[in-house]
């Protein structure tokens, strides 16, 4: 009659002691991944935090503030829709304006959160994704999509933080600069942002003829709304560069289905 309550008891102790184990090996996994996504995201942190402080020192010769541009950083993690968006800034446009040019920039990020989707672990729930589509950029995507197996909310939360960290901090020493290096300086420094652009554009432009199409157009039909067409406020003016030569190129090299297999 005794041993019944005893064994009551232990079996009670016994299953909470497996659940405090459980949940210290799920704190455990969830820190390893955490730690992990930051160490693969430093080289991330470290190549926008010297090209976000071109972006610091141009939002500064644009009349924004400190604060103003870091919180630019903070809230919109993304280098050239943040450059188009403080030139309609300087320029006085509209808002919807600032919309559509956001939307033409910034829309290819959709299609790397539609392929990322794929990779995501079943923990990732709706939550999880919509938080995580904050730090979505290029170099990101990159890195999670050539993980191997499925990736779990706390590895793209560790990589995001220590990258997001990197770009703001690199915004505010770029735009605290600004305000103090002469103006000859300032200059200097800001051709930062365009470099890395340059650095983009360049390899695939020397390997296929259609992103080289693509990029003398859309540069072509700059110039011509700069110095021709001024009539035409610059948002509007990178949103039909954009739109038009995308189309361009998409009409004249259209892609076959033998180069997606071999893209794939």
């Amino acid at each position: 009659m005794i041993a019944r309550p005893c064994k009551n008891t232990c079996n009670f102790f016994g299953v909470v002691v497996y659940l405090i184990y459980l949940f210290y090996e799920r704190k455990v996994t969830l820190k390893s991944n955490f730690l992990r996504g930051m160490r693969d995201g430093i080289p991330i942190a470290l190549g926008y935090l010297s090209v976000s402080f071109g972006f610091g020192i141009l939002s500064v010769q644009s009349g924004l503030s400190v604060l103003q541009a870091s919180a630019i950083s903070a809230s919109n993690l993304t280098s050239a829709g943040q450059i188009a968006g403080v030139g309609v800034i300087a320029a006085g446009g509209t808002l919807l304006e600032m919309i559509l040019v956001q939307l033409v920039i910034n829309i290819r990020y959709s299609l790397m959160a539609l392929s990322l989707s794929q990779k995501l672990d079943k923990s990732f729930t709706t939550p999880h994704r919509l938080l995580a589509s904050y730090g979505i950029t290029d170099e990101i995507f990159a890195v999670c999509s050539a993980q191997k197996g499925v990736i779990v909310p706390a590895y793209m939360y560790g990589m995001i933080l220590i990258s997001m960290a990197g770009w703001v901090l690199g915004t505010f020493l770029g735009a605290s600069a600004g305000e103090v290096l002469p103006d000859e300086v300032s200059s200097a420094m800001g051709i930062v942002l365009y470099g890395m652009f340059l650095a983009i554009i360049i390899p695939p432009s020397r390997r296929k003829k259609s992103v080289l199409f693509v990029t003398v157009t859309a540069a072509l039909l700059s110039v011509l709304f700069r110095y021709v067409l001024t009539m035409i406020s610059g948002g509007f003016a990178v949103i039909i560069c954009a739109i038009a030569a995308a189309g361009l190129g998409a009409l004249l090299f259209p892609v076959t289905e033998e180069e997606e297999e071999a893209e794939e």
